[in-house]
């Protein structure tokens, strides 16, 4: 058999592969934990924090996507984690609050949200599915649900095994 009788079944179909892991925000992820800046591990001081404030290196957070959380089991004021992302922002690129799951959750949240669908528009869009990076669950509900409004068909999967999830009414 030549190559030249080899046909790509899923190029012929006009279907659009979106495989959320090529889109994968590159960069390091970094939990900044208020748990050693706490008094005895069970509260926070407003001056402490504030002087660890002026002498940290924020600079090592340049390009990172960081969370601020407290591993610690203490109520910590909202403002304490504001203060913290304040000192990051002229640094990190992304900032949130949370778990390093959240951190995950909020960025691909992000990344969803600023997706252009135009290329979409009208056409039959294949989500991968196996990813070797940790893609997280919202990422695939979100992407979902922003592109239903725009295509003609979604499925997820891999073409030799779709689940289809979507297909707009002919008309």
């Amino acid at each position: 058999m030549s190559e030249a009788s080899i046909t790509n079944k899923v190029t012929e179909a006009g279907i659009i592969t979106l495989d959320l892991e090529d889109m994968y925000p590159a960069g390091e992820r970094v939990v900044f934990d208020l748990k050693p800046l706490l008094w005895q591990e069970i509260a926070l001081k407003e001056d402490d924090l504030r002087a660890f404030c002026k002498i940290h290196d924020w600079t090592q957070y340049s390009g990172k996507f960081v969370t601020v959380d407290c591993s610690a089991d203490a109520i910590i004021p909202t403002w304490a984690f504001m203060l913290v992302a304040v000192k990051l922002q002229p640094y990190a690129a992304f900032i949130t609050q949370g778990h390093a799951d959240h951190l995950e959750r909020a960025v691909f949240t992000r990344f969803v949200q600023d997706l252009d669908v135009e290329p979409y528009r009208g056409a039959r869009v294949m989500v991968k599915g196996c990813s070797k990076l940790p893609v997280p669950l919202n990422a695939y509900v979100e992407l979902a649900a922003k592109l239903l409004p725009s295509v003609k068909s979604l499925m997820f999967g891999e073409p030799c095994g779709a689940v289809p999830l979507f297909k707009a009414p002919r008309g």
